[in-house]
């Protein structure tokens, strides 16, 4: 009220000394105005080189929530399309999961999904309850539970998951052979950019209980997991079929998926086991399996549709139609282009670490600052160190700048230092700006492939080796990386 009083004041003096003409009110009215904040008009556009990427959703929960139209795509184009995603992003982020039986019966929602994985492992005839041997050991079991979300963000079941602690059975006497291979990550983001260049259909469906069709060789005991009603005390589970968490069960389970597609016709791929494709004269079908998770892809829908059929006989799977969500990586739509990016993983990273409220870094390393071995005080233990570079390595899948970074900290997995976790949590501090940044396949491009390599010349002060890396272009877009130490300071591409 008296700064109003005060403008007030000024106008009628400069009226009263004579001074009544438009002009020196008009001056008057002006300087009224001089400490408001002055906007600029310039027309603000995205920097050159995030072109390879789309930025999506703020860090905050809060101000994407209040503000949808922050996801924007380096392109423009997605942003009439992206909205549904952007609901999945935020719920699949805000609900939590209990980490132990104890959390989690306490619930009504995850004691009904416990109750209900015992009761299929039941009617699998998974187990035979008896007395354990002489001479013979069990290996225990937990519980893992994973909260499953539909594409608008809302809650589709509670899932529960008994594992096995493979890791206390014996070679030779539990288990033999266990290699099992997963679709590449290279190999999928191929497949996804030509979808997005052809238009084809992209579905994904899981399979329920998938380790419990594999059969088991070998005699395991295990012991009775928490919620199984005994009838007597003492006993204990002879497994008759797989189990998740046994060493072999990834493999038999892989090689009975992989039959099944060959016997329907199917072609396994001699460079990625674990991708098959069918060609007819109604077109082309492409499926890929990373354990118990399934992709199909192609501009065949009645083949797809069939595809799903049949395998659903063989074993229940869950048809979880358009691809959305794949091994931690969420995946946007619209006709123009496909947007790949891995916000919740890295939310939840930061999250773990602390460093969610952290001040954001512009890049991933301080390139001037040399890492040796001999940099820092070692640490006491590298549990936590090799922890958090294991983390960030499977981030490089959706995030190419960090690939240098990660890969420069991976050499001093053996020797960690107190400056070698300082960089890791810088590596953090800039994930931190970019949360959602990931890859972008648009469909206006073509399907020439590309590649580049770069190499120094014995730059590394421990070993002196050379530092190389390459990257590969489908088109105008990236779909293969890689940054490592070589002997020679060059990369035999095979």
């Amino acid at each position: 009220m008296p700064q109003e009083s005060n403008e007030g004041e000024k106008t009628c003096e400069i009226i009263l000394h004579g001074t009544n003409d438009s002009e020196h009110v008009h001056h008057a009215t002006e300087n009224q105005h001089t400490n408001q904040l002055r906007r600029s008009e310039r027309v603000k556009k995205p920097p050159s080189y995030l072109k390879d990427f789309y930025c999506a959703l703020n860090s905050s929960v809060e101000s994407a929530s209040s503000s949808p139209t922050n996801l924007i795509s380096q392109t423009g184009s997605l942003n009439s399309t992206i909205l549904p995603h952007t609901t999945f992003a935020l719920a699949a982020s805000m609900h939590n999961e209990p980490k132990t039986y104890a959390e989690a019966v306490v619930d009504s929602n995850w004691k009904e999904a416990i109750d209900n994985e015992l009761s299929a492992l039941e009617q699998n005839k998974t187990w035979t309850l008896t007395q354990l041997p002489i001479g013979k050991k069990t290996v225990g079991c937990k519980w893992v539970f994973k909260l499953k979300l539909h594409p608008d963000g809302s809650i589709e079941r509670y899932k529960a998951r008994l594992v096995a602690q493979g890791f206390s059975q014996t070679q030779g006497v539990d288990y033999k052979d266990i290699f099992s291979p997963v679709v590449k990550m290279t190999t999928f983001r191929m497949v996804v950019s030509v979808a997005a260049v052809k238009g084809w259909h992209l579905h994904q469906l899981g399979v329920n209980t998938a380790f419990l069709h594999g059969d088991l060789n070998e005699i395991v005991y295990m012991k009775p997991p928490p919620g199984l009603h005994l009838p007597e005390p003492g006993l204990i589970c002879k497994l008759d079929h797989s189990l998740y968490g046994l060493k072999q069960a990834s493999r038999q389970w892989n090689l009975k998926l992989a039959n099944s597609l060959i016997d329907i016709g199917y072609t396994q791929c001699k460079h990625d086991y674990n991708m098959f494709t069918k060609q007819s004269s109604t077109g082309f079908t492409v499926l890929l399996v990373y354990i118990d998770d399934l992709v199909l892809a192609g501009n065949n829908l009645a083949e797809i549709n069939h595809v799903k059929r049949h395998l659903h006989d063989l074993y229940k799977i869950k048809d979880l139609g358009e691809l959305k969500y794949f091994l931690g990586m969420e995946v946007s739509r619209s006709k123009r282009a496909i947007a790949i990016c891995q916000r919740k993983y890295c939310l939840d990273l930061l999250k773990d670490y602390g460093m969610d409220n952290a001040k954001p870094a512009s890049t991933p390393m301080e390139y001037t600052t040399p890492l040796s071995k001999n940099s820092g005080t070692p640490l006491s233990s590298n549990s936590e160190y090799r922890r958090i570079i294991g983390r960030l390595l499977y981030l490089t899948n959706t995030k190419p700048e960090i690939c240098y970074a990660v890969g420069k900290l991976s050499q001093f997995l053996d020797c960690a230092t107190d400056k070698h976790f300082e960089a890791a949590l810088r590596v953090l501090r800039y994930l931190k700006g970019v949360p959602a940044k990931g890859l972008f396949f648009s469909a206006a491009t073509d399907l020439t492939l590309s590649g580049f390599s770069d190499s120094d010349w014995g730059t590394c002060p421990d070993s002196r080796k050379s530092i190389t890396g390459y990257c590969f272009f489908l088109g105008t877009y990236i779909v293969s990386w890689k940054s490592k130490k070589t002997e020679h300071g060059c990369i035999l591409f095979l």
